[in-house]
């Protein structure tokens, strides 16, 4: 076939294509049109064509060719998408990227299956979204994070959701972004208006060369990249109510106040309701408010796990008092319900009814029922809560704002203020109005404008009005009416986006109805000159309009360093990229991180696309910061911060800094920086998350306390017999199972290599070691390697069949046998009492396919730590239980002398015994022989536990391992997501918080750069999205130290020139009053005042005392050392004193 006629072939096929769109009134058609327009040959016989029109239109088949789109549009990879443009007859443009992943064919099939509208050339939204009940699939890898916090159904129903976004300026993006990010079915950008520098303050998708396009049209493409399993549409003219229809929830962030409530009204009284937000920032000030429809259900108030408790007595009382164990603290309130089960003697509680709580206390509560006539209590039993749904009757826009009911509150110190700014706001809605423009910055005659708007708003609400309306306040309002700052924004577009997606899945309690917030304390202490207001036609123009020009040369100069680059140091680039921080010639950003990319990241850590995983995430972050602001000056690393790269991170470089960012994951990190930050005193911002709360906390030099200064109590953990033979929560029998999974897959493998290494270094260390543990671990190199090495995976298993038996059979037994379920304690109470719960062996059965999935789980991984091959048919269950019937188990016989580690205090399970050190010589001699039968250079393969790969078997080996123990004691069983977040100890995580959380740390980097703010300025914050919670308050001062005249924080370091001798530092401190008795660096001592030949020393200097006594080589990017004094006062009353740092250089 020639290529010509090839083509015609093809032609013929679309037209194919065409016609069914058509027939479906599908908006594919349109794209197609286009495509083929000048594409058919003049000559090529019409007849053909109206007989495949005919022929196609008469047999009205439906989705047949419907991939053929994938092979017909350019090929490009993903988020490399190609925009086409159609337009119908009232020329409403709309926009779709199409790019050439598996998504694409998906989405154009998804876009074909809807009902049309009177003109077949282009669908509603609804057409485009909506798929006939086809439920897209959870991608686990991707979303595990967003799993954590939201739960499958939740997920599910944000995938069925369309949401219309208007106003594409920075506030719009920002909630975009958070949206498709998570996942929602499609999102509408829509916009009317036209790309302005001004808008570049806040927008990080715009460039320099999108100036004057469409907004939305110059927004769609990059919000596309974020996530291709969403469908990102555009409408680029005046928006009718009517379309609002096509939506489950819309978003509006630059309306009129008219407007609003004409579309309020329509979502609120449409049926089903249209979650309605509107919501702006106007320069330090914010608004939102939500409207969901008179009637909205709740389905979780909280997100949080339904709370439990494990009886220890219930009372024939009326009101009955029901005891818990004190293993762990009730987190019941009053008017909870409850439900009971597994009690025995008092068998009426287990009918399933919920039941009241009343006085609930930290281990016990009353029951809102009278037991007198129950049976008596005898053991045994959980409590449960029963989480209710709740309904909130919403208000219209035009009836709540005359009734407001109570705003939500975020800063206690300002608890006058929302009543303000929600005249605040119409007034500004009123001055724009009348006069066709926002207030001009540095104004006065538009602040007083807008002032004397607001007043006369104020006389006329009678009882309800205001005492003062604060005109100082009013003033920094209108001068900033215009700007759109970035944290504003990043904040506002965190919260936001929460609220859509709580109207789209009825998880977590809606903002009723109400928010507003300010930051007017970011704004520079010193009086700002109008004229340091005026536009100097820069992209930082607007920010420049609330905060002048001066503190914008300060921002673009400053010297940062961030620390982490995942999901929050991707919002942070971005944020500081959109500022100007570092941008100038002076400026310099710094960021590391050692991680790299991996799938997991791409819901939350935005910079990032799915081409960049396995590169390094500071270089990829850096270089998509650079593409928001070219001017950024930002230096990628990939050094871990710690004590091992002070050569990296030295004293000049510290020293140099003029605010550290913090965007870690783990506290020892920040406690390391923390002290580097106190150390050389460099201001420090700090925040956190975890799923929908999040913190931050400002770390300013002499102002506040630093981040060590107060910690979270470590986490309980569980008792290691309660861990190996008394479990009784499912967390219990997840912790075992990573145990044990390391213990067989890395720990011991590690074990046999490292004998088999150098087998004469390993006896002698064992050897040295004569304890239990250095005995356990020859005992388990040596089964390894002789009676359960496998040289075939049929012995691999026949290993996994006969641990099974072992795990959940044998021991069990053996557990029973030594207690049987009568046994008392010395004391006389039943052993087996709360929390305590009784097992039960499992029998073996291939027909159980989750005995069959351990087997195959455990086989796979076994082959894989000894090299055997793994065939093809261990995933077929049916001959996967051929090889196991041929497994032989012999009969198990309980021992007599089995000893079980019964004491809650006990850290290990070896026991000591006297002739260790004998035992450990005949194990010695055993394995050499045993060594003698391996293969030449024969080693085993360690496993390292990697929760992030569903294909490894790892997660599939650990939640069979936990939920065969749980059904060992009747615990209720996990799926392997759940069992994936627990053993793996997943930090549940969501972009909303994050971005609400750096754009509240931005705001107070204004503080920081400015420099001249007090205490009382700045803000820390606790947060929680789910309920929602807004805590904001000053940070705490540092402890102050007094001594004579002399005062000092943790903040002060006392510092000596010239490298003294030690009889010159003793006198140094002497003339403060100070009797210096003891000097130390790090854990050695330089000098003891006890000490009579420490008097030798006195003339020697401290930096070669620290050479010759500590033994320390001073490494040339050191120019001193820090030494601790230990001091008493004239009365011998000791004084905790300031490090001294001595100066040698």
């Amino acid at each position: 076939m020639t290529s010509q006629n090839l083509g015609r072939c093809l032609l013929i096929l679309s037209l194919i294509f065409i016609t069914i769109a058509l027939v479906l009134q599908s908006p594919i058609s349109s794209s197609l049109l286009l495509y083929l327009k000048n594409r058919i040959d003049p000559e090529f016989p019409k007849i053909i064509i109206y007989s495949v029109l005919i022929l196609v239109v008469s047999m009205g088949i439906r989705r047949v060719f419907s991939s053929l789109l994938h092979y017909m549009l350019p090929r490009k990879r993903a988020g490399e998408g190609e925009a086409v443009n159609v337009s119908d007859s009232d020329s409403v443009k709309r926009q779709r990227v199409v790019s050439s992943t598996e998504n694409s064919s998906n989405q154009a099939k998804n876009s074909s299956d809807g009902v049309g509208n009177s003109n077949c050339s282009e669908p509603t939204v609804t057409d485009m979204a909506f798929d006939n009940g086809t439920q897209r699939d959870i991608d686990e890898d991707l979303h595990s994070r967003q799993l954590a916090v939201y739960g499958r159904e939740t997920m599910r129903r944000l995938f069925a959701s369309n949401v219309l976004v208007s106003g594409m300026q920075g506030l719009g993006v920002e909630i975009a972004k958070n949206l498709i990010l998570a996942g929602v079915k499609s999102v509408t950008l829509h916009d009317e208006g036209s790309v302005e520098l001004w808008d570049m303050s806040s927008n990080f998708v715009f460039t320099e060369k999108d100036l004057g396009k469409n907004r939305a049209l110059a927004s769609v493409q990059k919000l596309q990249e974020l996530n291709n399993a969403v469908t990102v549409l555009t409408l680029t003219t005046k928006l009718t109510k009517e379309q609002l229809s096509d939506f489950q929830a819309v978003v509006f962030t630059d309306i009129s106040l008219d407007s609003a409530i004409e579309f309020s009204d329509y979502c609120h009284n449409h049926q089903p309701p249209i979650a309605f937000i509107k919501t702006e920032v106007r320069g330090l000030f914010g608004s939102a408010f939500c409207d969901f429809g008179p009637a909205f259900t709740v389905v979780d108030v909280d997100g949080e796990e339904a709370h439990t408790g494990i009886i220890a007595s219930i009372s024939n009382d009326n009101p009955a008092l029901v005891a818990c164990v004190d293993d762990e603290r009730l987190e019941f309130q009053d008017g909870d319900l409850v439900v009971f089960s597994e009690v025995r003697g008092m068998a009426e509680l287990n009918d399933g009814k919920p039941r009241k709580v009343k006085n609930a206390r930290p281990y016990s509560f009353n029951l809102e029922e009278d037991t007198t006539n129950y049976g008596a209590y005898e053991r045994g039993g959980i409590v449960t809560q029963v989480k209710q749904p709740k309904v909130l009757n919403f208000k219209p826009m035009k009836e709540a704002l005359k009734d407001t009911g109570d705003f939500l509150l975020s800063d206690f110190s300002k608890f006058d203020r929302p009543p303000l700014l929600h005249l605040a706001f119409q007034a500004l809605d009123k001055f724009v109005s009348e006069m066709g423009r926002y207030p001009v910055a540095g104004c006065e005659e538009d602040a007083q404008k807008l002032i004397s708007i607001t007043s006369n708003m104020n006389e006329s609400q009678g009882d309800g009005k205001l005492d003062d309306i604060n005109p100082k306040l009013l003033r920094h309002f209108a001068f900033g009416a215009r700007a759109v700052l970035n944290p504003m924004a990043a904040m506002f577009g965190g919260i936001v986006g929460q609220e859509v997606m709580k109207a789209c899945s009825g998880k977590f309690h809606p903002l009723f109805q109400f928010f507003y917030f300010d930051s007017v304390e970011s704004l520079p202490t010193e009086p700002i000159d109008p004229s340091d207001f005026r536009p100097l036609n820069s992209r930082y123009d607007a920010q420049i309009s609330v905060f002048g020009s001066k503190l914008q040369k300060k921002l673009e100069d400053a010297k940062t360093f961030v620390v982490g680059s995942g999901a929050l140091g991707c919002e942070f680039l971005k944020n500081l990229a959109l500022m100007g921080v570092s941008c100038g010639s002076s400026g310099k950003l710094t960021i590391t991180d050692d991680d790299v990319i991996e799938k997991s990241n791409l819901s939350r850590q935005f910079l990032f696309r799915d081409w960049n995983i396995g590169q390094p995430k500071s270089t990829v972050a850096a270089s998509a910061a650079l593409a928001i602001n070219p001017q950024f000056h930002i230096e990628a690393l990939q050094n871990r911060v710690g004590s091992e790269t002070e050569n990296v991170f030295h004293d000049a470089f510290w020293e140099n800094l003029s605010v550290v960012i913090n965007a870690l994951d783990n506290v020892n990190a920040r406690l390391y920086v923390d002290q580097r930050c106190l150390y050389f005193q460099k201001p420090l911002l700090e925040s956190g998350t975890l799923g929908a709360k999040c913190n931050t906390q400002m770390v300013i030099p002499h102002l506040t306390e630093n981040y060590g200064a107060s910690r979270d109590p470590p986490e309980k953990q569980a008792p290691m017999c309660t861990v190996h033979s008394f479990p009784h929560n499912i967390d219990h029998c997840l912790t075992w199972a990573r145990s044990e999974f390391e213990g067989l897959l890395e720990k011991t493998p590690a074990e046999v290599n490292a004998y088999l290494s150098n087998p004469a270094e390993y006896a002698s260390a064992m050897r040295n070691a004569g304890d239990a543990q250095a005995r356990d671990n020859l005992e388990r190199v040596i089964e390894c390697l002789d009676r359960e090495r496998c040289e075939s995976f049929q012995d691999c298993i026949l290993w996994a069949r006969l641990k099974f038996e072992d795990y959940f059979a044998n021991r069990v037994k053996q557990l029973a046998f030594t207690f049987p379920e009568d046994a008392a304690t010395s004391t006389g109470a039943p052993f087996w009492s709360a929390p305590k719960r009784f097992p039960r062996p499992l029998q073996f059965s291939t027909s159980d396919p989750s005995h069959l999935h351990f087997i195959m789980a455990g086989s796979i991984l076994r082959a894989e730590t000894f090299g055997v091959p793994i065939p093809d048919w261990v995933k077929n269950p049916k001959k996967l239980s051929e090889a196991v019937d041929q497994v032989i188990v012999p009969d198990f016989q309980p021992r007599n002398d089995a000893k079980i580690v019964t004491d809650e205090k006990a850290t290990s399970l070896a026991t000591a015994s006297v002739d260790d050190a004998a035992v450990i010589n005949d194990l010695i001699v055993k394995l050499e022989k045993c060594c003698q039968a391996l293969p030449p250079n024969f080693r085993m393969k360690p496993i390292q536990f990697e929760k992030d790969d569903d294909t490894n078997y790892h997660m599939d080996l650990i939640a069979a391992l936990a939920n065969m123990r749980a059904r060992n004691y009747r615990i209720p069983e996990v799926d392997k997501l759940k069992a994936k977040f627990i053993a793996g100890r997943i930090i549940p995580a969501i972009a909303t918080s994050t971005a609400m959380a750096t754009g509240l740390v931005c705001l107070e980097l204004y503080k920081v750069i400015d420099g001249s703010h007090k205490v009382e300025d700045y803000r820390n914050t606790f947060a929680n999205l789910a309920l929602p919670l807004f805590s904001i308050a000053e940070p705490v001062a540092p402890k102050v130290v007094k001594h004579q005249s002399m005062s000092w924080t943790v903040w002060d370091r006392w510092i000596v020139k010239n490298n003294p001798t030690l009889r010159e530092l003793l006198k140094w401190l002497s003339d403060k009053g100070l009797n210096a008795y003891s000097i130390s660096f790090g854990s050695c001592l330089l000098y003891n005042s006890m000490f009579p030949r420490h008097k030798d020393r006195m003339d020697k200097k401290i930096s070669d005392l620290v050479r010759d006594v500590a033994k320390v080589e001073l490494p040339p990017y050191h120019n001193h050392v820090d030494v601790v004094v230990a001091c008493e006062d004239e009365d011998d009353n000791d004084v905790d004193i300031p490090q001294i740092s001595i100066y040698f250089r």
